[in-house]
């Protein structure tokens, strides 16, 4: 791939890490909320797991980011942790439907970020991101998939439809080591 190509990719990386590295962030604050809000101790602890997943990745994602020397933009940083907080403390006042429905919406364009962002490690040469950012699209996938599940026959949902579902989560591997064989392929024989 062209020098010039990576360099593009890998300022795409760095735009998309930036933005997921601060939406881990809200999303956090936002889950920390969501537990605290619901009754049922299941969807408690399962909403508590999902915000120490967010947390977690928010710490990789961060640790990408040195690597690539780039650091957190200070302003999103700050939107996130009052969007965040604001979120969580609305969990407590909204009832159980619209938190619900409102972090699956969301854990569904975390996976195409994350997928989107594993294209550009590759695309830009930094193939060792790439199962790390594979693994936490895997992992959204399943917080969809909890929230998709939770209210999916509520009567609400009727009137709003669901967001389109996801593909099955081994999709994830397959599609992107089906996309990356095409590329090297296409690579080789200069097409």
């Amino acid at each position: 791939m062209p020098e010039r190509m990576q360099e593009r990719n890998q300022r795409e990386l760095i735009s998309l890490l930036k933005m997921a590295y601060s939406a881990e962030l809200a999303a956090a604050y936002a889950y920390r909320g969501h537990w605290h809000s619901v009754i049922d101790p299941d969807e408690k602890a399962r909403i508590k797991k999902i915000e120490d997943e967010e947390w977690h990745h928010r710490r990789l994602v961060g640790e990408m980011l040195a690597e690539l020397n780039a650091r957190p933009d200070r302003l999103k940083e700050v939107r996130a942790a009052i969007l965040g907080r604001v979120l969580g403390v609305l969990c407590h006042l909204s009832g159980w439907f619209a938190p619900m429905y409102g972090a699956g919406r969301l854990e569904s364009r975390n996976i195409r970020e994350y997928e989107t962002a594993a294209r550009y490690a590759r695309d830009s040469g930094h193939n060792t991101f790439i199962d790390c950012l594979l693994t936490m699209a895997e992992v959204e996938w399943e917080h969809e998939f909890y929230f998709r599940s939770r209210v999916a026959d509520h009567r609400w949902t009727a009137k709003l439809h669901l967001w389109p579902q996801p593909p099955p989560k081994e999709n994830i591997r397959l599609s992107f080591a089906s996309e990356s064989r095409l590329t090297n392929s296409n690579a080789v024989t200069g097409v």
